[in-house]
């Protein structure tokens, strides 16, 4: 009987027959393994019989697994039979449960967000909702992990939960009956301007292609739409599948999308198109981030390969590493990088080389080593680092101290304390952070005993060692002690220097309470730089040509020949601020 595997960008999707692989073991191969596996289980049994402590040999074989994995590249990963459901939840965003994601801290079980009409949020369970009792067991002391799988289970069935609300004497009850949970990717869509419609797609799941056509016709039927923007930005991936159907919607049958490359012939795949396009001819623009990975790469780069959109954003994360998973004994699964895909062009988007000798932590491939390859209208593109955008926006550098405020939950615990002084805000669309609630924020973080380590700081004290070490501190003292007197710490001056970008995370973080993920993307639309120059792109705006002379972009929504609207794109890479 051959042997299958499944294939996949993150998660579990084709099938594939690898039957010939071991059979390809060298000789001396199949020998040094069978004897290293002999030494280390005589080695194992003697540690277990002889060693002056009793030792856990399940938690050290677990560790050496991984151990073992991560020496290669940090996708390999070994899944036990207890990790599975969390496992199929990443690839098919399904399970059985309430519809909550449930975290911890250093106190307590608590609700971080619930899903729009699933059954916690039907319950009347809000963000900040500290979990006391799940079917009469305390969670007090316990992980986050082991209260989210009290809470899974076959759907129709019941679950009691007691929560504790922030400001309520007494503790709520409530019963809730599990559904079958599917998590829409398709955040949000809407229509941005009359003839532009967009869609945030947060992960590539088994429903996801559908869930896109779903926006897209449901666009087309109420509104003149000409012309889409697709979201990927945070996107990391998911099931390949669907990306691939996906594509098949915006590009002509028998094209080539991807090829896959193993290590035995008998693993290289190649996948085509394999349907007419639904929308063959409407203009196309993808919005990508940093950490855009892997399947979102494979859409975007894919796009651009073909000149079939406009890619806008930030160089995504360079993932173009495919894992398979094996099934093992005891119900376990081996999730193992098997093979690296290349996109229309040729390019594979890999960022980091890893090898064995780098235990793992792998080595960025520079510039200078990087290949040039060109797009169907002859455009010029790179391998080795990702995605690079047609139209790259450089975002702000998001000051150190922010993160220090999400660390220690500033903005998530103040909105849920915040929330049950004032039931009701506007909606995302207009939304204003006021003066009033900024300085309960600042007083807030203050009698909250906020720390944050500046890194100013820390580099300052390495300069006076190394001042020391070569004999130049007396030198130069006066000047060590003003620098040192302008870094003091301050934290009025430096919550006023970074207001900006505060203000607008802890914007955010209120909508998400009120109006939930989708209130987020909402609200965070009306400010993105990527969203304005994807549509400038599209309605050839003058904002897009007013450096590029007499060869400007062509304009999509009224070229006559749509399919071969970006032909001209090779001219500039555009930066905005």
């Amino acid at each position: 009987m051959k042997q299958f595997i499944r294939l996949s960008i993150y998660g579990i999707i084709l099938m594939t027959s690898t039957g010939k692989a071991g059979s390809q073991l060298s000789d001396k191969a199949q020998f040094d393994v069978a004897k290293n596996l002999s030494i280390y289980n005589a080695l194992f049994k003697e540690l277990i019989l002889h060693y002056v402590d009793s030792i856990p040999p399940q938690e050290i074989i677990q560790k050496n697994i991984n151990y073992t994995l991560q020496l290669l590249d940090p996708y390999n990963e070994y899944i036990s039979e207890d990790e599975i459901p969390e496992f199929i939840l990443h690839t098919t965003g399904e399970y059985g449960g309430i519809g909550a994601v449930i975290a911890s801290d250093s106190n307590n079980i608590y609700v971080a967000e619930t899903y729009v009409g699933m059954p916690a949020n039907k319950a009347g369970l809000q963000a900040g909702d500290v979990i006391v009792e799940i079917n009469g067991e305390k969670m007090t002391g316990k992980q986050s992990s082991f209260a989210s799988e009290k809470l899974k289970g076959q759907p129709n069935t019941t679950v009691k939960i007691q929560f504790q609300r922030y400001g309520e004497k007494s503790q709520r009850e409530a019963i809730i009956t599990r559904e079958r949970i599917e998590i829409d990717p398709v955040t949000h869509y809407d229509m941005l301007t009359e003839n532009v419609g967009y869609i945030y797609l947060a992960s590539f799941t088994t429903h996801s292609a559908q869930q896109v056509l779903s926006a897209i016709n449901g666009m087309k039927k109420n509104h003149d739409l000409k012309a889409l923007i697709i979201d990927l930005s945070d996107n990391g991936g998911g099931v390949l599948e669907d990306c691939l159907k996906m594509l098949n919607f915006f590009i002509p049958k028998g094209k080539l999308l991807m090829t896959m490359k193993g290590k035995y012939p008998e693993q290289n795949r190649e996948f085509y198109t394999t349907q007419n396009p639904v929308e063959p001819d409407i203009p196309l623009a993808v919005i990508v981030s940093k950490h855009s990975a892997s399947a979102s790469e494979i859409f975007a780069g894919t796009l651009q390969d073909l000149d079939r959109a406009i890619i806008v954003g930030n160089k995504t994360y360079g993932k173009g590493l495919v894992q398979s998973t094996f099934s093992l004994p005891y119900n376990g699964q081996l999730k193992l990088t098997t093979a690296k895909y290349y996109i229309p062009s040729g390019r594979c988007i890999q960022a980091v080389n890893y090898s064995t000798q780098n235990n793992g932590s792998g080595l960025n491939i520079p510039d200078s080593l990087t290949n040039i390859f060109y797009t169907a209208n002859g455009r010029e593109v790179r391998d080795g680092g990702g995605i690079t955008p047609d139209i790259l926006i450089q975002n702000d550098k998001t000051p150190t101290m922010i993160y220090y405020l999400d660390n220690q939950n500033m903005f998530f615990n103040f909105v849920v304390q915040w929330r049950q002084k004032h039931p009701h805000i506007a909606k995302p669309e207009t939304f204003t952070l006021s003066d009033s609630v900024w300085m309960e924020f600042v007083d807030y973080v203050k009698k909250n005993n906020f720390a944050y380590d500046r890194q100013s700081e820390k580099a300052l004290n390495k300069l006076r060692e190394i001042m020391e070490f070569e004999g130049y501190i007396n030198s130069a003292s006066d000047e060590l002690k003003a620098l040192s007197e302008k870094l003091k710490p301050d934290l009025d001056r430096d919550l006023n220097l970074y207001r900006k970008q505060i203000s607008d995370i802890l914007a955010q973080e209120i909508i998400r309470h009120y109006y939930l993920a989708q209130g987020s993307i909402i609200y965070s639309l009306r400010n993105n730089n990527a969203v304005k120059k994807a549509i400038d792109a599209l309605t050839c705006h003058k904002s897009i040509t007013k450096d590029v002379a007499a060869a400007s972009l062509p304009c999509p929504l009224k070229n006559e020949r749509l399919s071969n609207h970006f032909a001209n794109l090779s001219i500039l890479t555009l930066n905005y601020n």
